[in-house]
């Protein structure tokens, strides 16, 4: 058996490679491992691609995408693909839903498309950064604090400095727990919270906060109404001008069998759908329909709600994204792709009925105290430090602690890491299995003289989605119809239809709806028929290849018997 995924700690970028190349030696039937590009230090970026090679080119199957840690804190996402993989090698052949999917189908999973910045969150004394480790917009420090792990736990905390105007105070309850201070409260114990770090050019009374040398966000970096940095804050010079996003553009532009993709996050405990910038009322009817009945599954397979980002995840009410990977597949490429945020500490503390970003921002205070009590009770108190006392080579006397952010928020503590991801190994399976598939429902030859045969090709898709997986794809013009083509015998002639037959797109079961609808049907928008008169000699072999971007291939040799 293939080595088995760890759960106890996060790979690092060469066991993650050592990890993927020995599964695709020891399965080469089922896996193949290739470089799309180099990260800017020059890491190979790994696709990996499942499917059995035996029946059939990953390229002539539909297929679906997988991609991970594009943010380089967010190192639960690589687990989470890997657990992917990990599942697809060992059930196949055992699992019918596994078998059928790498039987038919075809998973391309990127499980760290930013190995630079994971590198750094992952290391020794780590640095986070949001992205890429490029600079940009900036190309050298600026004055101000900048985060750093000051005694080389391998941590960054926060910092705490009394100050008779600051807007922080202990709790009454617990004095881990900073609050904020009364409007109209003096006379306390009071304190300026900092994250851990050291500040360039200190004069010794102003503390501003610094831009990050690192500003960039790869998935601000993508084509679908890209902006420029004044703008969308992020997004580098021009549309994919980093290689990370560069080579996950040119990787899908050149697979055109992606029906759908998921991108790996964290955190808060949900599946994001697009629009970004938009309301649903932008969709087309049918699109709406089609991701609201996906993420009602997702949230069955999962427990995560599935919901509009432009609805429910702003940052900002008065701002939108721009740029990001889920409205490029959507907007210009017609497929289904989410954003899953994996992990919420707070409903593991008993938290529910909170607004997903409005939160972060603000709580009452007995949400903390839930989280510290979740904290001591079922992390051994190691998601969040207890204030001790730092000498801060600038700021003299501080304190360091508060919440191990990499440890319990950015990611999933590995105490609950297996339990977390392995569900959405389920959603990924069960959503390329409702891809359209492309199968030959008849194919019938019939002598009508000598040497003289009429030929008749029935297709059908027996996708849940339609061939062209979205009415968006439709509307862009992002896919091609159906495809019939012939390569005839020698000697032989076609009396009657055209070697190239275009049929258009057929319908999924999707939009089936209540047999009590008024304009519904069951009629049989999901076969298309070609036919052809052809005259060849007895014994003769026709090739004919059906061809679908999105749901298939189909190449069959017959021979014109009398």
């Amino acid at each position: 058996m293939p080595e088995e995924v760890r759960f106890d700690s996060f790979y690092k970028y060469e066991e993650l490679t050592g990890l993927l190349q020995g599964w695709a030696a020891e399965r080469p039937e089922l896996l193949r491992v290739e470089s799309i590009g180099k990260s800017f230090q020059g890491r190979d970026i790994w696709l990996a691609t499942l499917t059995n090679f035996e029946t059939g080119a990953d390229l002539d199957k539909p297929a679906f995408l997988i991609e991970a840690n594009i943010h380089a804190l967010e190192v639960t996402g690589s687990t989470a693909a890997l657990n992917l993989v990990q599942r697809l090698l060992n059930g196949y052949g055992s699992d019918e839903k596994v078998t059928r999917v790498l039987d038919t189908r075809t998973f391309y999973v990127i499980p760290r498309l930013n190995p630079d910045g994971a590198e750094l969150a992952l290391a020794d004394t780590p640095r986070f950064v949001r992205s890429s480790v490029r600079p940009y917009p900036l190309l050298d420090q600026q004055d101000g604090l900048h985060e750093e792990d000051l005694d080389g736990d391998g941590r960054v905390l926060m910092m705490r400095m009394r100050d008779a105007n600051g807007a922080w105070k202990p709790h009454a309850e617990d004095a881990r727990l900073m609050v904020r201070r009364d409007p109209d409260e003096e006379g306390g114990e009071y304190y300026r919270m900092l994250s851990e770090g050291t500040i360039r050019n200190y004069d010794g009374v102003s503390i501003k906060v610094a831009p990050p040398v690192e500003g960039l966000d790869l998935n601000r970096n993508f084509p679908m109404e890209w902006a420029p940095e004044g703008e969308q804050s992020g997004a580098g010079p021009f549309p994919a001008s980093e290689p990370e996003t560069r080579a996950m553009v040119e990787a899908v532009v050149a697979r055109p069998n992606i029906t759908g993709h998921i991108a790996y996050h964290t955190f808060s405990g949900v599946h994001l759908r697009p629009y970004a910038g938009y309301p649903d009322d932008h969709y087309p009817t049918g699109d709406l329909r089609a991701y609201t009945l996906i993420g009602e599954q997702a949230t069955k397979l999962t427990g995560y709600p599935a919901v509009s980002v432009f609805h429910d995840f702003k940052y900002d009410p008065k701002q939108t994204i721009k740029g990001g990977a889920h409205d490029w597949f959507y907007d210009h490429h017609g497929v289904f792709s989410w954003t899953t945020e994996f992990w919420s500490p707070q409903r593991e503390a008993g938290i529910t009925d909170y607004n997903f970003i409005d939160w972060i921002r603000d709580h009452e205070a007995e949400d903390d105290l839930k989280l510290l009590k979740w904290n001591d009770e079922q992390l051994d108190g190691k998601g969040h430090v207890d204030w001790y006392p730092f000498e801060h080579p600038q700021l003299g006397d501080v304190e360091l602690g508060g919440w191990d952010m990499m440890y319990v928020w950015g990611n999933v503590p590995p105490k609950f890491l297996e339990r977390e991801v392995a569900p959405h190994a389920d959603f990924a399976i069960w959503h390329l299995l409702i891809s359209p598939r492309l199968e030959v429902h008849s194919l019938n030859v019939e002598p009508i003289g000598e040497n003289v045969y009429r030929v008749r090709l029935v297709l059908q898709n027996t996708g849940w989605l339609p061939t062209n997986v979205s009415d968006k794809a439709v509307e862009r013009k992002a896919v091609r119809p159906l495809e019939v083509e012939l390569t005839l015998p020698e000697g032989a002639t076609l009396s009657a239809g055209d070697r190239r037959v275009d049929l258009g797109q057929l319908e999924g079961r999707v939009h089936k709806r209540s047999p009590l609808w008024w304009w519904g049907d069951d009629a049989t928008g999901d076969r298309a028929k070609a036919e052809w008169v052809i005259e060849a000699p007895e014994g003769a072999e026709l090739g004919i290849e059906a061809r679908h971007q999105r749901a298939g291939t189909i190449r069959q040799v017959i021979k014109l018997l009398g």
